[in-house]
């Protein structure tokens, strides 16, 4: 008999129309944007929706020449929010823009780094974690990325017009029975979706057991699991119109489900010599490497910064007692967690990020930190 603990772990997702999510949607479109016509842009925006008002504020820095206004429409109506009929829409918002200059002081630290004049510096202080698993081929956590399937899935159908009671906000949960490190069985899939009020309750769970599950799930669909669907009951009105969304609210959602650890800073909104988001998304790639290499079967990668400072303040790996820790520390220090070298290595300051904002900023194909075949350091 197995000696190894046998125990249920649940990740959770949300749709592009979840009203946290469309602010991060926002904000990572006014990025691009900036990052188009001077990827030199600094910029750390943020977002707040609710009713028929969106907020855009934070600092911007840039020569580039951008409509805020005009970007936050465009990216509403991208999500779906085009009905007139709702207080929230892309045509009938008001937008309010409140953004100013980075910082003197920031950008001086950002330009020059106090500990090497010949450096960028970080963007600010923090911690940032990097994590993966050999438990699924994207060296991702199943829970999570089985959770971000089954809104990915459903996205396309609405969009479809196949069926054309979908609507943007949902979310969705994924528990998976696990002994040890291995991942057993789905045991509980949960999905609340914003539907219109022409379809039931029965319609809508059909849909989820019978065609959205099987597609998402593939070979860990499991038809003797939970299905539990809007088990509030009927779910038509959803989006901002109902619920107030910020920028930064669903970290968890973006990054490891719960399953790694997170440094606690938003990744949406900033561009990459904010290492909130550069210095999580380099761990990762390194986590990814590791892994990749066959040191570890899962394994996690803390870096921290002091604001102004190219230099790291600690690295740390663990490999929680699936590989040899000592070589995995050794594999990492032929990697640069130096701002400038994480931006070069991974060729950050493209207009790359609204790629990132839904269903996961790790384990999504065609991301630079997504890829093994880089060669390492810079």
């Amino acid at each position: 008999m197995s000696s190894e603990q046998t125990y249920t772990f649940t990740s959770e997702s949300v749709s592009e129309g979840h009203p946290d999510k469309v602010c991060d949607y926002i904000a990572d479109s006014i990025l691009d944007a900036c990052l188009e016509q001077d990827p030199q842009s600094h910029v750390a925006c943020e977002v707040l929706c609710k009713d028929n008002l969106v907020v855009l504020a934070g600092e911007i820095s840039t020569r580039a020449k951008v409509d805020y206004e005009a970007v936050a429409r465009k990216a509403i109506r991208e999500i779906g929010y085009t009905d007139p009929g709702e207080s929230f829409n892309a045509d009938g918002a008001r937008v309010k823009v409140h953004i100013s200059q980075q910082s003197g002081e920031i950008n001086a630290g950002v330009q020059q780094a106090t500990d090497d004049g010949l450096e960028q510096g970080a963007g600010d202080q923090g911690i940032m974690f990097g994590y993966a698993t050999d438990e699924s081929p994207e060296l991702m956590p199943l829970p999570v990325l089985l959770a971000h399937r089954l809104l990915q899935e459903m996205a396309v159908d609405r969009r479809s017009g196949q069926y054309d009671w979908l609507r943007p906000d949902s979310k969705s949960q994924v528990s998976i029975v696990y002994e040890g490190n291995t991942p057993l069985r789905v045991s509980t899939v949960l999905v609340s979706t914003q539907h219109a009020g022409s379809v039931g309750q029965r319609e809508i769970l059909e849909y989820v057991q019978r065609v959205l599950a099987p597609r998402a799930l593939r070979d860990w669909h499991n038809p003797d699991a939970e299905f539990i669907v809007n088990p509030s009951g009927s779910f038509i009105s959803g989006g901002p119109s109902a619920d107030c969304g910020v920028t930064g609210r669903k970290i968890i959602v973006d990054s490891y489900g719960g399953a790694g650890r997170h440094g606690g800073g938003a990744f949406s909104g900033k561009d990459p010599s904010k290492v909130d988001r550069s210095g999580a998304y380099y761990c990762r790639y390194v986590a990814r490497r590791l892994v990749a290499a066959g040191l570890a079967r899962k394994a996690e990668v803390q870096v921290s910064y002091a604001i102004g400072r190219a230099r790291p303040l600690s690295i740390k790996v663990d490999t929680f007692g699936t590989g040899d820790c000592a070589e995995a520390e050794r594999f990492v220090e032929d990697f640069s967690f130096r701002p400038a070298s994480i931006i070069q290595e991974l060729d950050l300051l493209r207009p790359i990020y609204r790629s990132t904002t839904n269903y996961g900023h790790f384990g999504k194909a065609g991301l630079p930190w997504e890829r093994s075949e880089v060669p390492v350091g810079v």
